[in-house]
Parts: C-alpha cells; sequence; structure tokens
C-alpha cells in the first residue's frame, strides 16, 4: 500500500459544497427546516423508534417489528413513524401487508453538521 500525505485544511476547503449551516448563521428556512427535524426525534419514542430502526439487521426494520418494543397501541406508534417520516428522518416501502423503515443518512448527518463546530479536518492527498 502506497505512503499517503495527509494534508490539513479547514473545513470548509474540504468539503466546498458543505451545507452553510457549518460555515454561516442558520437562515430562517434552515432553523424551520432543522427544527422540524429535531422536534421529530426529540420525542422518547420517536428517538427509540430511531434507534430501532438504524441498528436493525440490513438498516431496516418492518413495522411488526418495531411494534413489540413498545407497550404502546399500533396506531400511536404508526403516528410517531408518521411523523419522522415527514420529518424527512426515515422513508418506508410498503411489502405486502407490511412497511419496512430505513433511516435517511443524509438527514442524520445534516444534523451532526449543523452541531459540529467548525474545524479542521485531516484530508488524504
Amino acid at each position: 500500500m502506497p505512503k499517503q500525505d495527509v494534508l490539513i485544511v479547514s473545513r470548509d476547503q474540504a468539503e466546498p459544497c458543505a451545507s452553510a449551516v457549518m460555515r454561516e448563521p442558520l437562515t430562517v428556512d434552515q432553523a424551520a427546516d432543522l427544527a422540524k427535524v429535531f422536534k421529530a426525534i426529540g420525542e422518547p419514542v420517536r428517538l427509540r423508534l430511531l434507534s430501532l430502526i438504524a441498528s436493525h439487521a440490513g438498516g431496516e426494520a418492518c413495522v411488526c417489528d418495531l411494534t413489540d418494543a413498545f407497550e404502546l397501541s399500533g396506531p400511536t406508534i404508526s403516528h410517531h413513524l408518521k411523523v419522522l417520516r415527514e420529518a424527512g428522518v426515515i422513508e418506508g416501502d410498503r411489502r405486502g401487508t407490511w412497511i419496512y423503515y430505513r433511516v435517511k443518512p443524509d438527514t442524520l448527518r445534516l444534523l451532526s453538521e449543523s452541531l459540529a463546530p467548525a474545524q479542521d479536518v485531516a484530508v488524504t492527498a
């Protein structure tokens, strides 16, 4: 394996297409979009659903696998899944009578980047 040089560059140099969230104050629209997602995952049942889906084998979970983890009715679980879906945190596909959910990594990445301080990052050259 060839030796690689490591270069330290600022985050905006390493990721020129990175969102403005990391480089400058949020706009009104950005704040509204992020708040919707944070609000969706800020509820304990929804945060737990998100964790169950993300950690499930293959990265997706059938709604039938999720309902048994809670002492809540099916319609209540469906409501929480709908809130997560409408906020863009998860997506689902119907297969027969069941819906299989998976996490949308781009949304979680945006949340993470919005909270991460701008700092230098190591990039291989």
